[in-house]
């Protein structure tokens, strides 16, 4: 009897284990499968048609391969919410290299090494210093913004090369951005990073237990400054796409919440807010998710003073299902 009982127990907690990692694993997709189905439901003919599925991905191209790279910063245990307005700094810096110079890959090329130039120095800080992320990056947002402001008069910058337009403005047969390509090739290098390399595992060490990391040898803060230069480069890569859609940077309005939107796409595809956890298929998904929310509350014509609340509360419902399956 007491055998068949334990045996019972066991089977039981196997199932809480079985459903629990089903949960963790796949709810995301279950989550886009559910809002894309509610979308098709309640626009059906604006919202099913493959150019608009399409713009959906390509509004979201920039701000997604930002996520990809805040979600390494995440996993860490840490955050960024210098990022938008680094993509302003960035993006000037290309724009005003490339009109002096009249070279558009120099211009790039600079843009990305200052990119991640600046985000090792945010994790230098952060790590050496033992300032919170938040904190530092919270600051750092102030700087650049205001330093572009200042520099362009509260203005902006305009490229003046039609051949560095075509970067994000081609589309393949026509049909297809370029910029969902460029966000399908970030996605493919940092999940490859996350799960086939040394610093991917290490990253994910040091966010679930940073101390015992440390102890089994492993120089956790150049994991953590590796972390945010993998963000610098998404952000370099972003403002080479956002510059060349645009052919302009301005210091005012460009960049402006990409770094909660970036952070929104990360918590909605699971990657936990206290580190260590979480994979970057389900942040494409969350980038999906957000991308399709803008998008039906746009068709439905919710109020554009709304949209932002709605997303607030998307978030918080995120992490509650985050801590909840914690428990």
């Amino acid at each position: 009897m007491e055998r068949n009982t334990i045996s019972m127990k066991q089977d039981s907690g196997s199932r809480r284990e079985m459903i629990k990692k089903f949960y963790g694993e796949y709810s995301v997709l279950l989550v886009t499968v559910v809002i894309f189905v509610i979308a098709c439901i309640v626009e059906r003919e604006s919202f099913l048609t493959v150019q608009n599925l399409i713009n959906i991905l390509r509004n979201n191209a920039v701000v997604g391969v930002m996520a990809f790279g805040m979600a390494f910063v995440i996993i860490s245990g840490n955050i960024d919410l210098s990022v938008g307005s680094q993509l302003v700094a960035i993006g000037s810096i290309i724009l005003g290299i490339m009109n002096a110079t009249g070279n558009m890959i120099f211009a790039m090329v600079a843009g990305i090494i200052c990119s991640c130039a600046f985000s090792a120095i945010t994790g230098i800080i952060v790590t050496k210093g033992g300032v919170p992320s938040f904190v530092v990056t919270l600051g750092l947002m102030n700087i650049y913004r205001s330093v572009c402001m200042y520099f362009m008069s509260g203005g902006g910058f305009y490229g003046n090369s039609t051949a560095y337009a075509q970067i994000s403005n081609y589309s393949i047969g026509g049909v297809v951005p370029m910029p969902i390509i460029y966000l399908i090739i970030v996605f493919a290098a940092y999940y490859y990073i996350s799960k086939h390399t040394k610093l991917g595992r290490y990253i994910y060490a040091v966010g679930s237990n940073e101390k015992a990391t440390r102890l089994s040898g492993i120089n956790t803060d150049w994991v953590k400054i590796r972390a945010f230069i993998l963000m610098g480069l998404a952000v370099g890569v972003a403002s080479i796409i956002e510059t060349s859609r645009m052919n302009s940077i301005n210091a005012s309005s460009s960049g402006t919440s990409y770094e909660m939107n970036a952070i929104a796409m990360v918590v909605i595809g699971g990657i936990s807010m206290s580190g260590g956890k979480g994979n970057l298929i389900n942040t494409f998904f969350g980038i999906f998710i957000l991308g399709i929310i803008n998008n039906i509350l746009t068709l439905m014509g919710v109020d554009v003073f709304l949209v932002n609340a709605i997303k607030g509360f998307i978030i918080i419902l995120a992490v509650l299902l985050q801590k909840s399956d914690k428990e």
